[in-house]
């Protein structure tokens, strides 16, 4: 399916948009874009992003695979058109008056409790910019929290870039740790001290005398808190964003 002549998009995303009606002649009636999508997405969340493919939702639907693409013209606009879906609309935007740290670490937390919902779409590879309704109104979101500030426009898309940035690299990896957690059968404070025990007897302390000081004061022996790390993290992402604020006012 070729770009579109307004927009530029493919035509299943100007459908997203509202900008198209299904085609005139549909392959089978109550076949849409939205009935696409959201098999896709139900696929994805129960057996993996692996488990999309046309064939495979064409079956879900009971359709024929060559009809899917009269709505959606390849899996990768089914990709972007999933992971919107999914993630949803973000929520209001901040009061007027709010201070931009309290509002861009709403903003931040509030992505990381959509990508928890639905960890798969962090499988998917970011093929561009924010071009569907939903992640236009997160990108809207970020920037508007940003008002005030004092920051140029570039600087802002920058700032935005940076945390959604560690919100994706945290959630990703907290994601990756607790299936690896879940694999052994083991408890979180199970994993973690064997861990420390095999650190201590393979750690040579006078060839690594920061990993036997780190190991002798228990700070690994039991799992940390995942939203306090998170938190954590996202209080060092914004001290440099204020830093950055803090330069540019008068």
């Amino acid at each position: 399916m070729s770009d579109s002549d307004g927009t530029g998009l493919p035509a299943s995303i100007e459908a997203a948009w509202g900008l198209r009606e299904r085609p005139a002649k549909g392959p089978k009636p109550g076949l849409s874009l939205e009935r696409i999508v959201d098999a896709a997405a139900g696929l994805a969340a129960t057996e993996g992003l692996a488990a999309v493919s046309m064939g495979r939702i064409a079956k879900e639907l009971g359709v024929s695979t060559m009809s899917l693409y009269r709505y959606v013209g390849a899996k990768d606009e089914l990709y972007v058109l999933m992971v919107d879906r999914s993630l949803g609309a973000p929520p209001p935007l901040p009061a007027p008056g709010t201070h931009w740290r309290e509002a861009l670490a709403t903003w931040a937390w509030e992505q990381r409790a959509a990508l928890q919902r639905n960890l798969w779409a962090l499988r998917v590879p970011i093929s561009g910019p924010p071009v569907t309704p939903n992640s236009v109104a997160w990108w809207e979101w970020g920037l508007v929290a940003l008002e005030g500030t004092g920051l140029d426009e570039g600087t802002k898309i920058s700032v935005i870039l940076l945390v959604s940035g560690y919100v994706r690299n945290e959630a990703g990896l907290m994601a990756d740790i607790d299936a690896a957690i879940r694999a052994t059968g083991g408890t979180p404070q199970e994993v973690m001290s064997r861990y420390a025990r095999t650190l201590q007897r393979l750690a040579d302390p006078a060839r690594y005398p920061a990993v036997a000081r780190m190991l002798a004061a228990g700070v690994i022996d039991q799992p940390d808190d995942p939203d306090a790390e998170f938190r954590f993290g996202l209080d060092r992402v914004l001290d440099g964003v204020q830093a950055l604020v803090d330069q540019v006012r008068p």
